[in-house]
């Protein structure tokens, strides 16, 4: 069984989706929720489920990012997972930390990479006059918003739609994508999904 902890900043809606999935026959359990801010919503749900919740608030690091990183690094070592995913962790990652978890740590991103690597990506899609948007799951590397590519979901951009009605349609397909991904990897499969 692959131990998975999921590191989230906010109301976690992919981490439940995750968990959720995480049952029966798949090749994965949730063994830590873990939040770089005490106040993110998503730690309830995690606990409301029964994992094991974690906070490693990065404020107090003010700046010294490899602090913050050997912190965090130190409470996820602690819960045994053998792989991480990034769903909705709003940390950019150095190489320190992501060369220790190198080829296990997955995140979710939305965008259709490599378009739109970094924040607004909604607005971005609309103001390019894009046809299509989406998500990504791709492995963690070191460069933003890159890596391998492990699967995509692809939405239409809709005439009037605005970064909101956007991302409410991509939401729906990340929590689809996420754990279709997540279940692969967990057996061993990283060959890419697209749906």
């Amino acid at each position: 069984m692959m131990r998975v902890a999921i590191l989230i900043s906010g109301g976690g809606s992919n981490m439940v989706a995750l968990a959720r999935s995480m049952t029966g026959d798949h090749p994965g359990r949730a063994v830590l929720v873990l939040s770089n801010t005490d106040d993110a919503g998503g730690l309830a749900r995690a606990e409301d489920m029964g994992i094991e919740t974690a906070v490693v608030d990065h404020r107090p690091y003010k700046g010294d990012r490899a602090a913050f990183e050997d912190a965090l690094h130190d409470r996820i070592v602690a819960s045994a997972p053998d792989l991480i995913c990034l769903a909705g962790f709003m940390r950019v990652l150095t190489e320190g930390f992501v060369s220790r978890w190198q080829g296990r740590m997955l995140n979710i991103h939305p965008s259709l990479l490599p378009k739109y690597r970094g924040l607004h990506t909604h607005a971005r899609a609309i103001e390019a006059g894009e046809s299509e948007h989406g998500c990504t799951v791709h492995e963690v590397t070191p460069a933003l918003d890159d890596g391998p590519i492990l699967g995509q979901a692809r939405v239409p951009v809709l005439p009037g739609d605005t970064p909101g009605t956007l991302a409410a349609r991509v939401l729906e397909q990340e929590h689809r994508l996420y754990p279709a991904v997540l279940r692969r990897v967990a057996s061993g499969d990283k060959t890419r999904i697209d749906l």
